[in-house]
C-alpha cells in the first residue's frame, strides 16, 4: 500500500460512519465501554489519558463517566496552537467546553504535553488500525507526537468500530503505533513478535 492511499480510506471510513444508524452507534459505544471497563490494565490503572468522542466516532462519553465514578483520574486532551496536545483532569461531564475542531475539552487547569507520560493507559481516537498497530488518524499528527512521548510498557489502544480494524494501514517513518486495538466485538493485544492480533476475553 501506498501513501496515496491514506487519504481515499480516510474519506471511504468517513464515508461509512455517516451512514451508521444512531442506534448502532450507541450499541457499538457501549460495547466498547464494557469490554474496556473489564481489560486488567484499566481495572488497575489510577490514571488515564482519553478523550471525548465528536460526532459519529465509537462514543467515548460514557465510558469516561464510568471511569472517573468508579475512581480513576482522568486526563483529557487539550489542542495547542504549536501542534502538540495538552492535559487537563476530566470532572464530570459539567467540566467540558467547546474547543477546536469541534471538540469538546476539560476546562481544569493545563498539566502540560508531558502528563500523558504519567497515564498507566492512553486511549486513542482513530479512523482505522491495522493488525501491526498501525493507526490512521485524521492527518493533523497530534496523537503521533503524543504517543511519541508515551513509554514502550504503556497500554495505548485504538478505539474503532469493528470493521476498520483492517489487515494494512500504509505507515510512514513518524507514525507511532498502537499496542492493542478495541472494537464492539472484543478487545485485542497486537504483539511486537509476532505482529499478530490475539483476542482477549
Amino acid at each position: 500500500m501506498q501513501e496515496d492511499v491514506k487519504p481515499s480510506l480516510r474519506t471511504h471510513i468517513r464515508q461509512a460512519r455517516s451512514v451508521l444508524p444512531s442506534s448502532e452507534q450507541d450499541r457499538a459505544s457501549s460495547a466498547i465501554r464494557d469490554t474496556l471497563l473489564t481489560v486488567p490494565e484499566l481495572e488497575m490503572a489510577s490514571s488515564i489519558a482519553a478523550y471525548v468522542s465528536v460526532g459519529n466516532e465509537p462514543g467515548t462519553k460514557s465510558l469516561l463517566f464510568a471511569l472517573w465514578k468508579r475512581g480513576s483520574y482522568v486526563l483529557l486532551p487539550v489542542v495547542r496552537k504549536d501542534g502538540e496536545l495538552d492535559w487537563a483532569s476530566y470532572e464530570g461531564p459539567e467540566s467540558l467546553q467547546a474547543g477546536p475542531y469541534g471538540l469538546l475539552e476539560p476546562t481544569e487547569p493545563l498539566r502540560g504535553a508531558d502528563a500523558v507520560k504519567a497515564a498507566d493507559v492512553v486511549l486513542v481516537p482513530a479512523l482505522a488500525v491495522d493488525r501491526r498497530g498501525n493507526r490512521l488518524g485524521r492527518g493533523g499528527g497530534f496523537y503521533d507526537r503524543a504517543l511519541a512521548r508515551v513509554g514502550p510498557a504503556i497500554l495505548t489502544v485504538g478505539v474503532v468500530y469493528d470493521g476498520e480494524f483492517l489487515d494494512e494501514i500504509p505507515a510512514e517513518p513518524h507514525d507511532v503505533p498502537v499496542r492493542a486495538v478495541v472494537t464492539p466485538s472484543g478487545f485485542h493485544r497486537l504483539g511486537t513478535a509476532s505482529r499478530d492480533a490475539a483476542a482477549v476475553p
